[in-house]
């Protein structure tokens, strides 16, 4: 299907790699290793390289990518359809069904991967792992015969990564080839066949994944690394907190479109008590985070009390939001703004997407500390939009924490990570704990996340139709 020999490129180093009809492929890789490569030398879109031998019986037409930089640029779009002054969102906005084949949208395929009841949402309301999935059925329904997954698996809850598991294993037994380009061993799906490594653009084949040199290759790439930086001490001490609790919900019911998201639900958090909040997808963890940030106009209609303000008596948006630090995909998606990683840091002190008046030093360098702190120490001068999605969710954490914040609202913040920067994030919210000036609301799907400092952990479920 393709074979490559002794290719060179200035990001892209391949010995060999020949992929046969029906492979199934994991290329295993940390943030940064040069994985869009992989994907342009496979689309047969790179250029600038030498190779002894690089041979394709593929069109672009039937070699198809499903990755987070795609779903951005899709969702971009999109957002500028809606803007349209000249017709409603309703009428200009693409439909979730507008991208599928006209003959497929009853397809059991969407079925499988839980897309069914969705098809007539707008493109630019689906989460990121409804688009996902629906990219993916996209690609299968329009016949691809290689199929390129970054990270599949990310932000989708434990039943709907089983289901696409499944789907996947279906449709790459029916012929497809696979390759996965994944940043975690545990996401490896055990119907894969052979594997590889990727490593700074050296992309290394070894073999089947049940072999044991395969194994410590893998392992070898996820060696711990030294001891990470020490973590800027700027906290404004949670004794200045003067009332018993952060967030309290009482008997909130919140709908769209006639449909019940959450029904009388109450919720509180007292100050130092980190959050779990887990639950399948669309069973309201973005809606319950968006009544506590004011992000859900339906909270001023609730009984919401956040940081001691209640919602809807006169309070100060920019006063709450000056004690709260948040990392979302919807914020990711929504940070377009062309700056550096300095600036996207510093805009966290203004709660603003890019930065519009002058920074002091104090400002630059706390910020400097925070990425360094985040693994990304002297990088500040780097455009934010050059980097992977991976590193882009670093800088986003480290704008969270800044200003120190009393609340850090983390919504899946290791999406798009490799295991060695989840580790990273998980050791700060270790660090957190022991500080004792942040409460963390933390959204996960991972079984891995689950760390002893949750005091509480609320699981939703998604209410009837």
């Amino acid at each position: 299907m393709i074979s490559v020999a002794l290719l060179q490129h200035p990001h892209l180093c391949i010995q060999e790699w020949d992929i046969q009809p029906g492979d199934s492929w994991v290329v295993l890789g940390r943030n940064a290793a040069g994985k869009q490569y992989v994907d342009q030398l496979l689309r047969g879109e790179l250029t600038g390289f030498k190779a002894q031998r690089l041979t394709s019986g593929l069109t672009a037409q039937q070699v198809q990518l499903v990755s987070f930089e795609e779903q951005q640029a899709i969702y971009e779009r999109e957002l500028k359809l809606a803007a349209n002054d000249m017709i409603s969102d309703e009428e200009s906005a693409t439909k979730a069904r507008d991208f599928l084949p006209a003959d497929a949208t009853n397809n059991e395929l969407l079925s499988a991967l839980g897309l069914t009841h969705r098809l007539d949402a707008p493109y630019y309301t689906l989460s990121t792992g409804e688009s996902r999935k629906l990219l993916i059925a996209k690609a299968i329904l329009e016949g691809a015969e290689l199929l390129i997954l970054d990270n599949p698996f990310d932000s989708l809850d434990t039943h709907s990564c089983d289901a696409l598991g499944s789907a996947l294993k279906s449709i790459s037994k029916q012929g497809v080839t696979m390759v996965l380009m994944l940043s975690n061993r545990q996401d490896i799906p055990t119907w894969c066949q052979l594997g590889g490594t990727l490593v700074d653009g050296q992309l290394t084949v070894i073999g089947r994944l049940d072999d044991a040199q395969t194994q410590q290759a893998f392992d070898a790439l996820f060696a711990p690394e030294p001891m990470q930086p020490e973590w800027p001490d700027t906290a404004m001490p949670l004794t200045d907190y003067p009332h018993s609790h952060l967030i309290a919900l009482k008997a909130c019911t919140v709908s769209f479109g006639g449909k019940t998201v959450l029904n009388s639900f109450n919720f509180e958090v007292e100050p130092l008590q980190h959050t779990l909040i887990t639950g399948e997808n669309g069973a309201g963890k973005s809606t319950l985070l968006g009544l506590i940030t004011g992000d859900c106009p339906q909270c001023y209609s609730n009984d919401v009390t956040v940081l001691g303000h209640q919602r809807g008596s006169g309070e100060s948006v920019w006063d709450i939001k000056q004690m709260m630090g948040i990392v979302s995909s919807d914020l990711h998606r929504r940070y377009r703004v062309r700056c550096n990683l300095l600036t996207v840091v510093c805009s966290g002190f203004f709660d603003s997407i890019g930065v519009y008046e002058p920074l002091s030093d104090h400002q630059k360098n706390i910020a400097e500390q925070w990425l360094a702190a985040a693994g990304l120490a002297g990088r500040g001068k780097e455009g934010f939009q050059s980097l992977s999605y991976g590193e882009q969710r670093l800088a986003l954490i480290a704008r969270a924490l800044v200003k120190s914040p009393l609340l850090l609202i983390l919504d899946e913040p290791t999406q798009g990570l490799d295991e060695i920067n989840r580790s990273r994030i998980m050791n700060l919210l270790e660090t957190l704990d022991r500080r004792r000036h942040s409460t963390v609301i933390f959204v996960s799907h991972r079984a891995d996340e689950r760390l002893p400092l949750f005091r509480q952990h609320v699981h939703l479920v998604r209410q009837a139709d």
